[in-house]
């Protein structure tokens, strides 16, 4: 099994597949990055030489941003707006759609439960 930034990636599933079990990886950048590690887009996790496994290893850490570094950026990206006060700040701190969705109805997902609001009669 072949461990890369920090992930054990599945043996049996071609190369460009497996990368994108790395968080901050999707097909695009995996299929970049064999391309620059020369690797054949057909090849296997199991196929793959120790020194190929070192230089895709090599490859994502020189130019790319993944894993526990990734999520600490975004997170502190939130966190800055959320300090800053400014709108998408605000609708992340009070939980509800940050990008314009409609939320009278749909948003569960976001806002969590729904909570009865008492006194409130339902429309017939």
């Amino acid at each position: 099994m072949a461990r890369i930034a920090g992930v054990n990636i599945p043996t049996a599933k071609r190369v460009e597949i497996a990368l994108t079990y790395i968080h901050g990886i999707g097909r695009t950048k995996a299929v970049e990055i064999t391309k620059k590690a020369g690797i054949p887009h057909d090849r296997r996790v199991s196929e793959l030489t120790d020194d190929e496994v070192i230089h895709i290893r090599e490859t994502i850490d020189k130019d790319y941003t993944v894993e526990g570094d990734l999520r600490r950026e975004v997170a502190m990206n939130i966190k800055r707006l959320m300090d800053l006060g400014c709108y998408k700040g605000l609708r992340h701190r009070k939980s509800l759609p940050v990008h314009g969705q409609r939320t009278h109805t749909n948003a569960r997902t976001r806002k969590g439960k729904a909570r009865p609001i008492a006194g409130k009669k339902k429309a017939i």
